[in-house]
């Protein structure tokens, strides 16, 4: 593995899942494969369980790791190229990778969308700067249209707590939020599940639709109870509008999970991301329930940041 930045960077998926699930048994089975080597977490935007489980999963193997919160720390960053520097940036983006690389073996970004321009978000604006000007190994912590350590955690997920002989239903459905929110998590989690061997299903209310690159040929149903009936994996998540980019269109049915809706599943356990707003995404009865795997699902960000570095490093130490 070069890089990651989604589903399409892993040679087989079962496989990295069973490694995961591994590590997990033993997080400190290879606590010096890393030894030597240095990481950059890069972090533009905020951050909890990504900058703590990839601490966390870097420390495990050895690494020694740089910690960046470059929004607060760091000079203003110009992205743009051919701009004559003359307002409120202070260095270049080429400039700060160039200086990364002199200092990482790795370089592991977290970059949400700028909400502001959908053609900058959609061709990844600040990743591809990255993937570009980066000399050494690029992971990705989250970027403007995916975000591939929460997904493979999730895949982690579901794998731990589905032991029938048949395929799962998986539901991703929409939730409520105050504020446009990027499209990064249904996106990722959209095309990891085309990867899994589920039944997966999107439920969205009309306007709602996530990018078909994205969705391809997976059903979208803008019934939310519809599309619960005997799911067995819940995945809320709020996303705007992707067609009239970062709107909001007016939605009058509840679509917040309860356990009222909940009864309309196979006893459905339920995932989020997280940090997730209480009573509006998801009642409290469900977070705190006992359908509720959605701590488990952060735990294993530490297994899916590991699986990943350890792959990178043995991409590595493969040249040295």
């Amino acid at each position: 593995m070069k890089n990651f930045t989604s589903v399409y960077d892993i040679d087989n998926l079962q496989e990295i899942i069973a490694k995961a699930l591994k590590i997990k048994e033993n997080p400190l089975e290879n606590p010096t494969k890393g030894k030597g080597k240095t990481i950059g977490l890069v972090f533009l935007n905020s951050s909890l369980r990504t900058r703590l489980s990839s601490q966390i999963a870097a420390q495990n193997l050895g690494l020694n790791v740089l910690t960046l919160n470059a929004a607060q720390e760091a000079w203003n960053l110009e992205f743009a190229d051919g701009t004559v520097m003359n307002s409120d940036t202070v260095e270049h983006i080429k400039d700060a990778i160039e200086v990364l690389n002199q200092y990482c073996d790795i370089i592991a970004v977290r970059c949400f969308a700028g909400m502001k321009n959908k053609a900058d978000d959609v061709n990844e604006s600040i990743l591809s700067q990255f993937l570009k000007h980066a000399k050494v190994p690029v992971i990705s912590l989250e970027s403007a249209t995916r975000h591939p350590l929460q997904s493979l955690a999730d895949c982690i997920t579901i794998t731990e707590n589905w032991t029938e002989n048949r395929k799962p239903k998986v539901v991703l459905t929409w939730a409520p939020h105050i504020k446009p929110i990027a499209q990064a998590v249904g996106n990722s989690f959209t095309e990891w599940m085309q990867q899994m061997d589920v039944d997966f299903v999107i439920a969205n209310p009309e306007g709602y639709d996530l990018d078909k690159n994205f969705t391809k040929d997976t059903k979208v149903i803008h019934n939310q109870d519809e599309a619960l009936k005997d799911a067995d994996f819940v995945y809320v998540k709020n996303w705007s509008s992707f067609e009239d980019y970062t709107a909001m269109p007016k939605v009058d049915e509840n679509w917040m999970l309860s356990n009222e809706k909940l009864e309309l599943t196979n006893n459905g356990k339920v995932m989020h991301c997280l940090p997730v707003r209480r009573n509006l995404e998801l009642s409290d009865e469900v977070v705190d329930g006992e359908n509720s795997i959605i701590y488990q699902q952060a735990k294993n960000r530490i297994f899916s940041a590991q699986a990943v570095f350890s792959e990178i490093l043995d991409e590595i130490n493969s040249k040295d």
